[in-house]
């Protein structure tokens, strides 16, 4: 049976618009699964991703100690595993915390591809010994062989409160901007503890991501909700990724389960939070924030749909 050229071409057409709606169609449940998953890998800025939810390792952190350093490495490796096995694949350490070689130990056998690590450069007086201070490409040289690996996904310039640091970290930046481009970093930015901080993040093209106080309680944060949210706004809306910390108001919300609920919706409602960073202590504390997290986004879900 012959077919005419237009008849064959008309069917193709058919064919290929067909086909293109099935992977539309997949496409959309797949957008619309990860968008209920508290566990899945969401764009971080314009060079990253990581899942929504990330292991911190900094809470009440001063001297290369901090709390889940204290537990010691046993209870450490033991909260990294089940993070790892519940599919958290953000670890966010730091120079201050003391915490490279924790995590380090528990990164060795892992898939390089399968986690988003982040780092932080301690500058201020005090905090780290001043021998283990300088330019950010010693700096990040040593956090490479301390972690155990090629690049770090995202390096922080630590504890920026300042509204004019980007005038004054100009060199630590550029150096930073160096390595980005010889692949040792795949991105920076800096981890924000004022309101004057973020707003002059918000401005700051150098900044891929940052570190962002968030809690509607004004409980470890940089001012009021109300102050701070439309802040926050303006970096995500300005392409930057934000990762949200004191979520828990470092711990301080552990135990009033209300406002836990009622911080973890703040965060996902804003829409302006891309990954939430948790000091986990105990195994159980896991599973209490990825269901938290999946409960509000399924009520975030709900109420965009009416």
């Amino acid at each position: 049976m012959k077919i005419k050229r237009r008849e064959f071409l008309g069917a193709a057409m058919a064919g290929a618009t067909a086909a293109g709606s099935a992977v539309d169609a997949i496409a959309a449940t797949a957008n619309k699964a990860d968008a209920l998953d508290p566990l899945a890998m969401v764009p971080l800025g314009k060079e990253l991703k990581a899942t929504r939810i990330g292991l911190g390792t900094g809470m009440k952190a001063w001297e290369r100690v901090s709390d889940q350093i204290r537990l010691g490495q046993k209870h450490f490796d033991k909260i990294f595993r089940y993070c790892y096995e519940r599919g958290i694949r953000l670890f966010d350490v730091a120079d201050l915390y003391g915490t490279h070689s924790y995590i380090a130990r528990n990164l060795k056998d892992k898939p390089r591809e399968s986690y988003t690590l982040t780092s932080k450069i301690w500058w201020r007086k005090g905090g780290v010994p001043d021998a283990d201070k300088g330019d950010a490409d010693v700096v990040v040289k040593r956090f490479l062989k301390e972690l155990k690996t090629d690049y770090i996904d995202l390096v922080h310039l630590h504890c920026m409160t300042s509204p004019t640091w980007p005038k004054e970290q100009r060199r630590q930046m550029d150096i930073l901007e160096d390595l980005k481009q010889k692949g040792l970093i795949r991105a920076h930015g800096c981890s924000c503890h004022s309101l004057g901080a973020i707003e002059a993040a918000v401005k700051e093209p150098w900044v891929d991501a940052a570190n962002i106080r968030i809690n509607p309680f004004h409980t470890k944060t940089d001012g009021k909700a109300e102050k701070i949210l439309p802040v926050i706004k303006n970096l995500h809306a300005a392409g930057k990724g934000v990762i949200g910390m004191k979520i828990i108001g470092e711990g301080q919300f552990k135990d009033d389960t209300q406002k836990i609920d009622d911080s973890v919706q703040f965060a996902v409602d804003s829409g302006a939070v891309d990954c939430m960073i948790v000091g986990f202590e105990q195994t159980w504390q896991v599973d209490d924030i990825i269901a938290r997290v999946k409960k509000a986004l399924v009520k975030k879900g709900k109420q965009q749909t009416g």
